[in-house]
């Protein structure tokens, strides 16, 4: 695997010093605060929040829609045989990003082609 590199057009000590003063706990703690604040009702009024949903699909509607088989629905997502039957009986549920990727193939067939 290649080694991730962080390009910047400071130095070492600028980027130090930027982040001197900042506590990055107490901010994860405030966030994490104030999401249980809005999930209890008390939130304040300028809390921003941004729900992202996940779009209800139909497993084997959308793989038959294709004409393809478990098998090679399957390949196209890069999982197993075994994992779209589960998700066609009900045993288990896509991924979030499963979901995301079939439920775009189902608006653009030639999706397929290209995966």
């Amino acid at each position: 695997m290649e080694e991730l590199t962080f390009k910047s057009a400071l130095t070492s000590e600028e980027i130090e010093k930027n982040f001197q003063n900042i506590d990055f706990f107490s901010g994860v703690m405030a966030g994490l605060e104030e999401a249980r604040a809005y999930a209890e009702g008390q939130a304040a009024e300028d809390t921003l929040v941004r729900k992202r949903t996940l779009p209800v699909i139909n497993v084997s509607e959308i793989r038959e829609s294709l004409s393809m088989t478990q098998k090679d629905f399957a390949a196209v997502l890069g999982v197993s045989r075994r994992t779209v039957e589960a998700w066609e009986s009900g045993r288990s549920n896509p991924t979030p990003t499963a979901k995301k990727l079939m439920f775009l193939i189902q608006g653009d067939h030639s999706l397929v082609e290209r995966l």
